[in-house]
């Protein structure tokens, strides 16, 4: 197991090392029985806590998934009134997350998604006419026919909040560029269209997602690291409560070693959002289909009485052997 990414009481780094086989079933039984996730309204970050949720109950736990908005979770994760958080996506809730932090009342576990970016995207017949780079949205010839537009998703959400900050600081010239916010789905359908009727359209692009599947986009250059140091690359970061990791080592162990590849999760995003599957089938599809990667996910992890996880978890979601 990994070390967390910032300090924690002895009694925590204690318990996190510890050897989980050796506990007693006493003590496990004083975890809590509830884990209480935040869910934003994203396909990748519904489908992954779909899928920790499924290993939890298999493991004796209760799940509970509320749909917050990244504001509102940072706010509840302080007030205790949820307990685990799959999207810290940073930096796009750099802001947030960096006060949340200073306030000691959270523990980062580190990354679940290796190869994740965000940055403008465009289809390829864009791109391959020459715009390759953010610092050429600006010309003449480029603005013009991007009506000097760029399409978001909702207000408020990181890449909202990077997004003004670069209209209002002119990065890249686009001081007198318009916004247009609405929602994922808002903007994919904006996307759609434009591709479809092979117009151009510049929009606020990510991976992991579907959108990286069924669409033929490149990402543009950010030589001024607008979004974020190498090539917008991000983390996206699990976090609870102290409180939780202190109480629930077993539950916390699970969830730090939880982690997909950007194509896992896109192919995860794809089927829920995309074909529009039911999240749990999804998650369900890929753990059946993942053996291994599961059992990685369950290594020295318990049922919440204090038997050994992955012959529990193999059983009751019926998964094949490694």
């Amino acid at each position: 197991m990994k070390a967390l990414d910032r300090p924690v009481t002895l009694a925590l780094a204690g318990a996190l090392l510890a050897v989980p086989l050796a506990w007693s079933s006493a003590a496990l039984a004083e975890e809590p029985a509830q884990v209480r996730f935040s869910v934003p309204a994203w396909p990748g970050v519904t489908v992954k806590t779909a899928l920790a949720a499924q290993l939890l109950d298999a493991l004796g736990y209760q799940t509970r998934q509320q749909e917050l908005g990244s504001t509102i979770t940072y706010e509840a994760l302080t007030q205790r009134e949820l307990d685990a958080f799959l999207a810290a996506w940073l930096p796009g809730q750099q802001g947030m997350y960096d006060t949340t932090m200073e306030k000691g009342l959270i523990v980062d576990l580190g990354n679940n998604v290796e190869g994740a970016r965000l940055g403008f995207a465009v289809p390829s017949y864009v791109y391959e006419v020459g715009l390759t780079s953010a610092e050429d949205l600006d010309k003449e010839a480029f603005a013009d026919r991007l009506e000097r537009t760029i399409y978001s998703i909702e207000v408020g959400s990181g890449m909202s909040e990077i997004l003004n900050g670069a209209v209002e600081e002119d990065t890249y010239g686009l001081g007198d560029w318009h916004l247009s916010e609405t929602s994922t789905p808002g903007m994919l359908s904006a996307v759609d269209a434009a591709i479809n009727r092979e117009e151009w359209i510049v929009f606020a692009g990510w991976t992991p997602h579907w959108m990286n599947i069924e669409y033929d986009v490149k990402y543009l250059e950010d030589p001024q690291d607008m979004w974020g140091p190498e090539q917008g690359s991000s983390d996206v970061k699990t976090l609870v409560t102290s409180d939780f990791a202190e109480a629930a080592p077993n539950a916390t162990r699970l969830l730090d070693q939880i982690r997909f590849s950007a194509d896992d999760q896109s192919a995860m995003i794809l089927g829920f959002s995309y074909e529009e599957r039911e999240p749990e089938a999804v998650a369900l599809d890929w753990i059946r289909s993942n053996p291994g990667k599961v059992q990685a996910f369950l290594e020295g992890v318990t049922t919440r009485d204090g038997e050994p996880g992955w012959p529990v978890v193999q059983q009751a979601l019926e998964i094949p052997d490694a």
